[in-house]
């Protein structure tokens, strides 16, 4: 009977005890230290995987960036090889009094005497164009219309002023650097 007893405690100690209390004698990991250690090693693939997509976000940001620099290089100077469409302000000498705010100008018209640049603005400002008179060193005083920061936008906005008349054909790009 004591055998028996000394048996059943047993069955019932190793039963109600379980693995982890055998782990524990063989100074093992308990399932609790197990489940601890998988949410860490879960946590650290997620946050692997996150820092991965973070990562192939920046490598594409700076590629694109990259090929709009590349693009924007690219048409700036096929753009200066046809007919002197875009100048920039320091093949003319540099600018003398005026700080441009934008990084392309239309400028639609350039005078050594004043008043003729005076003429072309007011009507360019009639049309609804906002204009601005650019001086440069060489004594020229050159009448710029549509600011932009966009290449893009200037070119389209070049065509249009071509058509409307209010660009002759020789009108050309500034480029603000």
């Amino acid at each position: 009977m004591k055998r028996s007893v000394i048996l059943s405690l047993a069955i019932a100690a190793l039963v109600l005890s379980g693995c982890d209390f055998l782990r524990s004698l063989a100074g093992r990991p308990t399932s609790e230290e197990l489940a601890v250690k998988q949410s860490n090693i879960e946590r650290a693939k997620d946050v692997a995987r996150y820092q991965a997509r973070i990562d192939s976000l920046e490598r594409v940001r700076v590629r694109l960036a990259d090929s709009l620099a590349a693009l924007d290089a690219h048409l700036l100077d096929s753009l200066s090889q046809t007919q002197g469409t875009i100048l920039n302000p320091t093949k003319m000498g540099g600018l003398f009094t005026t700080k441009l705010q934008s990084r392309y100008y239309i400028v639609v018209g350039a005078f050594r005497t004043r008043s003729y640049a005076e003429r072309l603005l007011t009507r360019c400002n009639a049309a609804g164009y906002t204009a601005t008179i650019i001086s440069f060193r060489n004594g020229l005083l050159a009448v710029a219309v549509c600011p932009s920061d966009s290449l893009n936008d200037s070119l389209k906005k070049l065509r249009e002023l071509r058509g409307n008349g209010i660009c002759p054909q020789d009108g050309w790009i500034l480029v603000n650097e």
